[in-house]
């Protein structure tokens, strides 16, 4: 069994982007992603490669999920189903599912362990969103609270495993 863990940012409601875009920048969240994924695999649907600032991220094996095998994407091994995503996996390393919607849907089953930074508002004009968790098939490993001020909202970040 592959090592998969999710990491995302989320709102209160479970809102997690909106036309492509990410909903939050928060700049310690994006230096804690940076911090966690590099030197580790990640993957990811071709629309969440797309709305990435520069391409592939670097120091990271990028795996790229898209249904139109003529996709090719610079810096990245490309992948036409979960099951082959599943098997370019590194077997000896955890391997971050990075979005988007479909693609957290699809790897939620076989996740292993969450980390999620969750954002203390609703965002109500949302259009794409997380799974909602059952937390009593998860176990909190790990919280920090960060408290908000007039640049961004408060935000928790939480490591759960699965019991």
């Amino acid at each position: 069994m592959k090592n998969i863990s999710i990491i995302v940012a989320v709102a209160e409601n479970w809102a997690i982007g909106k036309n492509n875009q990410l909903l939050f920048s928060l700049s310690n969240d994006l230096k804690r992603f940076k911090k966690i994924t590099t030197g580790h695999t990640v993957i990811m649907g071709k629309k969440t490669f797309f709305s990435l600032p520069k391409g592939a991220l670097p120091n990271r094996k990028n795996i790229v999920i898209s249904d139109d095998r003529k996709d090719k994407f610079m810096g990245c091994e490309m992948a036409y189903s979960i099951e082959e995503a599943i098997e370019k996996c590194d077997p000896d390393e955890e391997n971050f599912i990075i979005g988007g919607g479909m693609i957290y849907q699809q790897f939620f089953p076989i996740t292993n362990k969450l980390y999620l930074t969750k954002v203390h508002q609703s965002v109500k004009d949302a259009d794409i969103f997380f799974p909602e968790i059952h937390f009593d098939e998860w176990e909190l490993i790990e919280r920090e609270d960060v408290s908000g001020n007039e640049n961004h909202p408060s935000y928790s970040y939480l490591i759960l495993k699965k019991k």
